[in-house]
């Protein structure tokens, strides 16, 4: 998830400064200068809005032993479920939390609307830098210099879940190919189930896809972006998924609620090509086929290939406005840093820690119960090795995935093709980059 940084750095800073004169501001106020970072005066209680399940028991670790900087938690959506259009409507009308939950892919958005404060000048924060794998520090700095609108916090590459028991029981190999995987799906189909369910609203799967087959949906050579959605490989997958989806061997269920559960609890949908943190979310969501599940390689588009792709990964960032940086980056950096909290948020919310030392947290060595007690985070260790670095997200990527979630949506009503969604969401995609005077390549 590593774009060429400075190409970006200096992408978003000229988006930044013709934003800036475009409305009358001063873009030098707005593109230099990081926080002040000093210690407010008397206690002080920060908000927090994230979607990470069971965040209050973690957060309560952290208020019960600082009495002097509470912080409130404040729940929602997941970011592309509403909580990133809250995040933005709160930065317009001046009322946004201290401090919010934002995936990679999100952050330049933020950061082209000046909506993130920059914690350069807590030195706490930049000692903290050889504490995270090298390439999620370059996602909350962009490459600029003397810069971090962020603190990284977890990472998603991805694997493929799979109800053990059905596939043995019916005699169904698992699928190390999508060759095989389409096989199986047919199969998985005639004993009475669908092989997973096509996301058709949350983007940011396919993007993971698309990743691992190699597509490039973003470019940018220091002035000018690029947008092709339409690559070999991008269309590749999405020729892919529309077989699956035109012979009904897919469900389409709507990700993230109670229907999309009930499909994974009720054994209608045998598989989950997720990140990491979707071990938690098959756990919670179905909690009857406890033991039942297991993990695997995602599978490949070459037989023994080793290509993972990547769907997440977040950081915490402080926004524009908030009047405590310095104890807002202290909760933060124990959040994100401290054995104690990265313990807790892997056994609420199984996230994959951005640290380079997380991934040896004794939770992570451990067998999952709700996995048959297999080691699953072994999986998920070796497919972090296999990302590649060179996937470059936009600076606008909400509305990107808010136009290709309307295509997909069609799509699996019967309407179009996901190649045409990519090709129409590509098209808006420049648009929008244009109306916000960031430079695209023609």
């Amino acid at each position: 998830m590593r774009p060429p940084m400075r190409s970006l750095s200096i992408a978003l800073a000229s988006a930044l400064a013709l934003t800036a004169c475009s409305s009358g501001g001063d873009a030098e106020e707005t593109t230099t200068g990081a926080a002040a970072c000093a210690p407010s005066s008397g206690p002080v209680t920060l908000t927090y809005t994230t979607w990470i399940p069971g965040i209050e028991n973690v957060v309560k670790l952290w208020n019960d032993k600082n009495p002097n900087i509470q912080v409130k938690v404040q729940t929602g959506p997941n970011g592309n479920g509403g909580t990133y259009a809250n995040f933005f409507n709160q930065l317009k009308a001046g009322n946004a939390p201290d401090l919010g939950h934002i995936e990679y892919d999100a952050l330049p958005s933020f950061r082209v609307q000046d909506g993130l404060t920059n914690l350069a000048d807590c030195a706490e924060v930049t000692a903290a830098k050889d504490q995270f794998v090298d390439w999620t520090w370059g996602q909350v700095s962009f490459g600029e210099q003397n810069a971090v609108y962020g603190i990284p916090q977890d990472t998603g590459p991805m694997g493929l879940f799979y109800r053990k028991d059905l596939f043995e029981k019916n005699n169904i190999p698992v699928p190390t190919t999508w060759e095989e995987y389409a096989a199986a799906a047919e199969k998985v189909k005639a004993a009475g189930g669908y092989i997973t369910n096509f996301s058709q609203s949350d983007i940011s799967q396919f993007a993971g896809l698309s990743w691992q087959a190699g597509g490039r949906w973003f470019a940018n050579d220091g002035t000018k972006w690029t947008v092709n959605f339409s690559d070999e490989a991008t269309t590749k997958v999405a020729n892919y998924w529309q077989d699956l989806i035109t012979k009904k061997l897919v469900s389409a269920v709507p990700p993230w609620t109670t229907e999309w559960d009930n499909a994974y609890n009720t054994g209608q949908a045998w598989t989950w090509v997720s990140a990491v943190w979707g071990a938690n979310s098959i756990k919670s969501g179905a909690p009857d086929t406890s033991g039942k599940w297991a993990v695997a390689p995602m599978p490949q588009w070459t037989a023994g290939g080793t290509v993972a792709g990547n769907w997440g990964g977040s950081s915490t960032a402080v926004f524009k406005g908030s009047k405590h940086p310095y104890e807002a980056a202290k909760f933060v950096l124990w959040l994100n840093t401290s054995e104690e909290a990265l313990t807790a948020l892997n056994k609420e919310a199984q996230l994959y820690p951005a640290t380079k030392t997380g991934a040896k947290l004794p939770a992570l060595s451990e067998g999952v119960e709700f996995y048959g007690g297999q080691k699953i985070y072994d999986v998920f260790a070796t497919a972090s090795t296999q990302v590649s670095p060179d996937f470059v997200w936009g600076p606008t990527m909400t509305d990107t995935y808010a136009t290709a979630s309307d295509g997909f949506k069609a799509v699996v009503s019967g309407t179009g093709t996901l190649a045409d969604a990519l090709k129409t969401a590509q098209t808006k995609t420049v648009a929008t980059l244009k109306s916000q005077s960031i430079p695209v390549a023609e």
